[in-house]
């Protein structure tokens, strides 16, 4: 009876048991997901892990310009078709030179095949004057100096070692080395600070530093960059005309199967707003007046064709010089066109006897040269170049683009007259408009 007891009371037990991991197991979902990631367990509550960066600027940083807002926007409802700014003097300063040498007098002094710390050691013997080169100079000098102050001395055998130096008065310290660093105080005018930038960038120059409250940039380098500064603001000073394009770029996608009729400008705009027409290896530019302009080719070009403004800005440079216009630096976003580059060298003046501006426009990639014109025009004049299809700079074998789709430039061309100060021509922002425009041409 006992064992039939404990038996009963062992089932029993048993049919607890099961019944809770039954109702256990009714509670428990039917089966769970586990995201396994680089062998990390991921689920909801798990905290992102991202791969550790480089340490480099980010792409939005890196980006970042004060420049672009002056080059990559045009105000077309105030644009000027000829300005006047004054002549102003462009002034270079070397920084760093330290203190005044003392006032001492020298004598007559000769020297050969020495390095210039050797010749200024030479030259120094007898004074407290120590001569320290912060970097090795090897370049070797010969010659003489006639007796006289000792500043001058030192500025010439420095400048025939092509090194400069500074003075530590309270050391008593003469420092040598092969780089400088220079301010040049800019004119006023933000179009020829921005022709002086380009040209300095053509000649390779990357470390400016701009400041554009007060107009100065300050560079480093050596001898040959001196000489090169130099160079570019004497030849830019001694220019009277400065030549600037306005621009603005724009994908045209047709609206149906056929592709835009560029014969249609001319009842659209008469006879007399087609100036000229200049084809090209690709494209075409046509030279229009006045009254073809960023609106009216805009509403011309929506009767047939979407059209997206890809890209505007603004170049200057001084007469006879050449500069060029980046799509990708002005673009509205990343697209096919990024890579192109519109290049122009220009000379205003005298052109068979009348007064025009002499340009020839490049369109460049980044795999050569797509198309050139030579433009020949009057103040006033405009271009527009068409024709460029789009699929010119598509990389891949397919593509989702309209063949029919293409690229249009259009240019408008400004003089600005650098005019002496004495002229009366004091107000840098004046306009020649009407009879004061003819009687300027006319000078």
């Amino acid at each position: 009876m006992v064992f039939l007891k404990k038996c009963l009371f062992g089932l029993l037990s048993v049919l607890i048991m099961f019944g809770c991991v039954q109702q256990n197991q009714k509670n428990m979902p039917l089966f769970d997901t586990v995201n396994v990631v680089d062998n990390l367990v991921i689920d909801e509550n798990s905290v992102p892990i991202f791969p550790k960066k480089a340490a480099l600027t980010t792409d939005t940083a890196r980006r970042f310009s004060i420049e672009l807002p002056k080059r990559c926007e045009v105000d077309w409802n105030n644009q000027r078709v000829v300005s006047v700014v004054p002549e102003e003097k462009v002034e270079t300063v070397r920084l760093g030179v330290g203190d005044a040498l003392p006032e001492l007098k020298v004598d007559d002094y000769e020297f050969k095949d020495l390095t210039v710390k050797q010749a200024l050691d030479k030259l120094l013997m007898g004074t407290d004057i120590a001569v320290i080169e912060d970097e090795p100079l090897y370049e070797k000098i010969t010659g003489s100096i006639s007796s006289g102050a000792l500043a001058d001395a030192v500025e010439l055998m420095t400048k025939m070692g092509r090194v400069y130096y500074s003075y530590d008065a309270s050391n008593g310290e003469l420092h040598l080395k092969h780089r400088a660093k220079w301010l040049i105080k800019m004119p006023q005018n933000e179009t020829i600070i921005m022709a002086l930038l380009d040209a300095m960038h053509g000649a390779d120059m990357r470390n400016l530093l701009v400041n554009w409250q007060d107009k100065t940039v300050v560079f480093e380098g050596n001898y040959q960059t001196e000489r090169e500064v130099v160079k570019i603001i004497s030849d830019i000073a001694g220019k009277k005309y400065m030549i600037a394009w306005d621009i603005d770029v724009y994908r045209v996608y047709p609206r149906t199967d056929n592709p835009i009729v560029w014969m249609n400008l001319l009842p659209a705009f008469g006879n007399k707003n087609v100036k000229m027409s200049i084809p090209g290896v690709v494209g075409r530019t046509l030279v229009v007046g006045p009254e073809i302009n960023t609106k009216t080719l805009q509403e011309f070009l929506g009767q047939q064709a979407n059209v997206v403004l890809i890209s505007q800005g603004t170049f200057a440079i001084p007469n006879g010089w050449q500069s060029r216009f980046d799509i990708g630096q002005c673009g509205k976003e990343e697209r096919l066109e990024t890579d192109l580059i519109i290049g122009a060298t220009g000379t205003y003046g005298d052109y068979g006897g009348r007064d025009k501006i002499d340009a020839k426009i490049v369109l460049r990639t980044s795999n050569g040269e797509l198309s050139s014109f030579n433009v020949p025009s009057s103040v006033g004049d405009n271009y527009v170049i068409v024709g460029i299809p789009t699929h010119s700079f598509v990389t891949t074998p397919e593509t989702l683009v309209s063949p029919f789709a293409e690229l249009v430039v259009f240019m408008s061309p400004r003089i600005i007259s650098i005019m002496d100060g004495a002229t009366g021509h004091d107000d840098s922002t004046e306009e020649l408009i009407g009879d004061a425009l003819r009687d300027f041409l006319n000078e």
